[in-house]
């Protein structure tokens, strides 16, 4: 199959950051109707949705930026930073205005989903269709739990900058439990997250102290109309969890990725990229 879009890169200057992004437009589809892709901790943009986008034909450009701490994304002087969620939602913000986007639709992946629904939150008049995998800040009906979970992946931090692949482990360890290891994934997947450890480590202190902060309920009511992905191999008590959001919410749309775990947009590219547009069609005919 050919890759449906022509890419074009950029580099969006802040004061203490140069957000790098890219835009796929596609080459037949002139409707005018935009995406944004936010992927999650410690892996770029590109590699987080690349074999997705290539089975999407029902937006005419597609943003994919990389966030803080990953990818291209850098510092003026090279060095990482912490940073915080709502740091990252103005790098969102700022980007999308500097591109003159007042109208698209949305997704988030893990962090990405966390940054989506907070950015919803703040600017709800921009987003339209919303798209969340396996976001943070709705992975446990227990909120505690979910607080307890965010300790698990800051122990991981800790080992990202003296023994990168322990960390790494660690984390896949926590995320997903579940998860069926092959050697061959595994690896691929480590080496992934351990090309800039102390940004993945960042990360994870970004959304560990996020989630410490928002009030969830009020963040779950600010959004619009969502399809929520959950790998079919995670954990009970996420499915639990978005099946009772389903059930509860009008606008709240569960799909069980089966075959996957955390990994998902990594492992059924084109099943979701089916989903993502059957339910574009679905929310554009109400």
């Amino acid at each position: 199959m050919k890759f449906p879009y022509s890419l074009y890169t950029g580099i969006y200057q802040r004061p203490d950051q140069q957000i790098f992004y890219r835009v796929y437009r596609h080459s037949e589809n002139q409707s005018g109707r935009r995406l944004v892709l936010l992927h999650g901790a410690g892996v770029a943009g590109e590699d987080t949705w690349q074999a997705l986008l290539a089975q999407l034909g029902l937006w005419s450009e597609v943003l994919v930026p990389d966030l803080r701490g990953m990818g291209k994304t850098v510092s003026p002087d090279g060095e990482e930073y912490a940073y915080t969620a709502h740091e990252v939602v103005a790098d969102v913000a700022g980007l999308l205005t500097h591109l003159n986007w007042q109208h698209f639709d949305l997704a988030g992946y893990s962090m990405g989903g966390l940054i989506s629904m907070l950015y919803k939150q703040e600017y709800s008049q921009h987003v339209d269709k919303q798209y969340l995998l396996e976001s943070a800040a709705v992975d446990r009906g227990d909120w505690q739990a979910s607080l307890e979970l965010r300790a698990e992946y800051m122990q991981a931090a800790k080992h990202l900058s003296s023994d990168t692949e322990k960390g790494v482990k660690q984390f896949l360890d926590a995320i997903s439990p579940n998860r069926r290891v092959s050697p061959v994934v595994e690896r691929l997947t480590v080496e992934r997250l351990a090309q800039r450890p102390r940004g993945f480590a960042n990360a994870l202190k970004c959304v560990t102290d996020a989630l410490h902060d928002i009030d969830r309920e009020a963040l779950v009511a600010a959004q619009g109309d969502v399809s929520s992905f959950i790998g079919g191999n995670s954990v009970d008590a996420m499915h639990q969890y978005q099946r009772a959001l389903a059930e509860r919410l009008p606008n709240w749309h569960y799909f069980m990725v089966t075959g996957t775990d955390h990994s998902l947009p990594f492992q059924k590219p084109r099943q979701i990229a089916q989903i993502m547009q059957a339910e574009l069609g679905r929310y554009l005919a109400v």
